[in-house]
């Protein structure tokens, strides 16, 4: 009878410890998953959306008016609000109290656009504000840079791309992070073309590598390492004071009742609006490559930074685009097993991805060394490499991994980042121009 007493206690502390390991396993693996989603999850949010809102159903409990808290109601509950499990809807909360009559008004609110169209609305709102994103990058540049400001140089550890990395990543803690789930509720696609559409293309690590790249060629390989370090601590503490300002300010807003007053009025939340809002970014997408065609025209044959600059807003889109589809691969792993959770391997693909393209296009450009072929090779590193690659969602995963239970990742996926698009850059740019003796102007 000991014995067998014995043997239950035995299996008791075996099974309560293999469930406790089993339990950290599966905590350590949804934790690893949500760091590497911090910044961005591609198309996935679409289909994620979707299938979250058909296979359950949310309603606003008692404390909704004040906190925002959604509970959830089982799908066999619906028929008691004269709803069928296969509806989906937005229900809602007026003035503290939800009722069958407040579902039935908001019935139709929910309603979606098609799958292709919703892919479509998705797109052109990434291009539009990918575009915006190019323009206010090259802005920047020119304001920082040595005939204004004179803050940033090619020559110095203060890359021209410095100042718009830092906006960026201040202003993905305020509407990537802080504010994000503020956004998606007024409008998925806005959130999504904010964060990856605009502020990623505000932002670039590719041109971050090839300057660095540049120093190296030009023998200040000091400079080039001192580029990395203090360019990831202004990065890092941009994100950080974006953060913490954002929540400020939030704790303001929280003050005052105009979020929630004009929440559901711009709410774009049915068809008819989403077609409206899809329409006009349309409208403007095609007036915008319109005109930067023509610009582009008119200034190709003399070069400059002019013509780049044009040729660059048109195909920056593209480089959105890409990276959008890539972001796909966050939080998935290596393999059906999912090994490595934990890094974002779409971010990371396309970001070394833009930067051994950058300096491939560079070689290029050394080697043909003529108006037409730099015009053409600027135009797409500044724009199609310069969106495709990024530095602020970069920043937010940065910035997730560290403050997750194991921050070592935060400095690990920076220094994988860093060593092998700087390491494959001096391959592919640095080795042919020490070879072939190019002349380069740093």
């Amino acid at each position: 009878m000991e014995r067998m007493n014995s043997w239950n206690s035995s299996v008791s502390r075996n099974s309560l410890t293999l469930s406790r390991r089993i339990s950290h396993h599966v905590d350590d693996d949804v934790e690893s998953e949500s760091v590497s989603e911090a910044g961005d999850i591609g198309d996935r949010a679409l289909h994620s959306r979707r299938h979250s809102e058909s296979s359950s159903f949310h309603l606003p409990n008692d404390r909704t008016p004040a906190t925002g808290i959604i509970a959830p109601i089982p799908a066999s509950n619906l028929i008691s609000y004269g709803m069928t499990p296969g509806q989906s809807m937005t229900p809602v909360c007026i003035d503290g109290k939800v009722g069958p009559e407040n579902i039935r008004n908001f019935q139709e609110a929910d309603r979606e656009l098609p799958r292709t169209l919703n892919y479509a609305s998705c797109l052109i709102h990434l291009a539009v504000f990918g575009v915006l994103g190019v323009l206010t990058r090259y802005l920047l540049q020119k304001l920082f840079g040595p005939k204004v400001a004179g803050v940033t140089n090619d020559q110095t550890i203060l890359y021209p791309d410095l100042p718009s990395n830092m906006v960026g990543s201040f202003l993905m803690g305020w509407f990537g992070v802080v504010f994000k789930g503020d956004i998606s509720r007024v409008s998925e696609h806005l959130a999504i073309a904010i964060s990856t559409g605009y502020l990623g293309s505000l932002t670039t690590f590719s041109g971050w590598n090839q300057k660095m790249l540049e120093l190296s060629v030009s023998g200040h390989w000091l400079f080039a390492a001192l580029g990395f370090f203090i360019g990831l601590f202004l990065v890092a503490f941009s994100i950080i004071f974006g953060i913490e300002t954002a929540k400020g300010f939030r704790w303001l807003l929280n003050k005052s009742s105009i979020t929630k007053r004009y929440e559901m009025k711009w709410k774009v939340n049915t068809c008819k609006r989403q077609l409206g809002v899809m329409a006009v970014l349309l409208a403007v997408l095609g007036s915008l490559w319109g005109v930067f065609g023509a610009l582009a025209k008119a200034k190709f044959k003399h070069g400059g930074s002019a013509a780049q600059l044009w040729f660059g807003c048109m195909v920056g889109p593209v480089g959105v685009w890409i990276r959008w589809f890539l972001a796909r691969l966050n939080g998935r792993g290596l393999g059906k097993s999912g090994l490595m959770k934990w890094l974002p391997f779409g971010t990371l693909i396309a970001n070394v991805s833009a930067a051994c393209v950058m300096a491939a296009l560079a070689t290029v450009k050394e080697a043909v060394n003529t108006r037409n072929c730099d015009t053409v090779v600027a135009g797409v590193q500044f724009g199609l490499m310069g969106c495709l690659s990024t530095v602020s969602t970069f920043a937010a995963e940065f910035n997730a991994m560290r403050e997750s239970k194991h921050p070592w990742r935060a400095y690990a996926y920076a220094t994988i980042t860093i060593c092998v698009s700087f390491s494959l850059g001096i391959l592919i740019y640095c080795v042919p121009v020490w070879t072939r003796g190019f002349d380069i102007d740093t």
